[in-house]
């Protein structure tokens, strides 16, 4: 079996001949532009801050401001990936909600005499979902705040943001991704998510960013090693799990693992005690499995202990441990990041997600697939603008 290309070893005129010369460096920048978006957050951070304080942030009040997160695919799991950190640092209700639900299910999510803050997520600002279900709110809701995070400054979304309820970020268009596959797009969004927790004291989570882009940086090279050895190894379907915020970065891995491969490789997810109740009946010795380690020394313990179990049933052989720091275990594939141990596993989203998309990246190149636009037939598009809405 031949060995795939060296990633970071290939010319410009190779990236572009293998058609992956966007998606690539789109992974690639993602520590450099956690830095640039958090000075975004912060030169904004005072208008940000008077628009959440007037939806109703920090007010005592007998029922707190409820907060949807809204997006769809990918940027759905950016909610997924900030919630708890939202909820612990605003003290309020948080959840994530995708579009999709949204656009069909409304008034399911709409809690009488209670205000509410809906942020939004998205890197085109176009997607039909996204666009309706603010469309339809704006009018027949108008009590509804909106943040509208987006990477288009000319998307629909981002030029919504011209009315007394609305309030639209709009990122650096370096990571209004090329490519078919979100990728610098999501981690950054989630910097964003991360920043508004602590948009009353943004120096603080200032620090966390700077040790996230320093790990990230002398961890990719290792990361893009590893995964094109697990990818030249074989497996045919990868499980990706997690706990708590990490396992809304394995979610997203397995979606950049089918999206990359065009579902040629399957991207299973699921968190490290629920894979017991079922799912560990779709693990088999085509498998490889990476195990996304908590920070917490408690959780971290369960997870082990499940990891150990698909070792000792000898149900795949092929695993891939991701922790932020160095731990004692007797597993063979280990990544680690550099981080110091006080950072929580609310912030590790961005640097554990790098490993799924570059297992995706790596897995797309060995099937013979452009990753800069994975979907020979068409079956997905970079922007989803052609849903009907009735």
């Amino acid at each position: 079996m031949t060995a795939s290309p060296k990633l970071l070893e290939l010319s410009t005129a190779e990236r572009e001949s293998l058609g992956l010369a966007h998606t690539l460096r789109e992974i690639l920048q993602q520590p450099q532009t956690w830095r640039r978006t958090y000075q975004k957050v912060q030169k904004f951070s005072t208008r940000i801050e008077e628009f959440l304080n007037k939806a109703g942030l920090g007010m005592r009040r007998p029922i707190p401001l409820n907060v949807l997160l809204v997006g769809a695919g990918t940027s759905d799991y950016i909610g997924k990936s900030v919630c708890a950190l939202l909820q612990k640092e605003w003290s309020c209700n948080v959840q994530a909600v995708p579009s999709t639900d949204l656009l069909t299910n409304v008034e399911d999510h709409i809690l009488p005499d209670v205000d509410h803050l809906w942020i939004s997520f998205s890197r085109s600002g176009d997607s039909s979902e996204g666009v309706a279900v603010l469309e339809e709110a704006l009018p027949a809701r108008p009590r509804i705040r909106h943040l509208v995070v987006t990477c288009n400054q000319n998307g629909k979304m981002a030029r919504l943001g011209d009315r007394d309820n609305v309030l639209s970020l709009v990122l650096d268009d370096a990571v209004n991704d090329r490519g078919l596959a979100m990728t610098s797009s999501f981690s950054n969004m989630v910097i964003v998510g991360q920043a508004l927790a602590h948009i009353r004291n943004l120096g603080a989570y200032g620090s966390i960013v700077e040790s996230m882009t320093a790990s990230a940086s002398i961890a990719l090279p290792v990361i893009v090693n590893m995964c094109q050895r697990m990818v030249d190894e074989g497996f045919s379907k990868v499980c990706f799990l997690g706990t708590g915020p990490l396992k809304a970065a394995a979610i997203e891995s397995g979606l950049k693992v089918i999206e990359l491969t065009a579902g040629r490789v399957v991207g299973l997810t699921e968190s490290f005690l629920g894979l017991r109740h079922g799912p560990l009946s779709a693990i088999d010795r085509d498998t490889l499995v990476v195990g996304f380690l908590s920070a917490a020394a408690r959780r971290r313990a369960f997870e082990l202990d499940l990891l150990q179990e698909i070792c000792t049933k000898k149900i795949t052989e092929k695993c891939l441990i991701v922790a932020p720091t160095a731990v004692t275990d007797g597993f063979e594939n280990k990544l680690y990041f550099q981080l110091p141990e006080l950072i929580s596993d609310l912030y590790l989203p961005p640097l554990f997600v790098l490993v799924g998309q570059l297992l995706g990246l790596s897995a797309s190149v060995r099937e013979g697939l452009r990753p800069d636009e994975p979907s020979p037939h068409g079956a997905i598009s970079r922007v989803v603008t052609h849903v009907t809405i009735h």
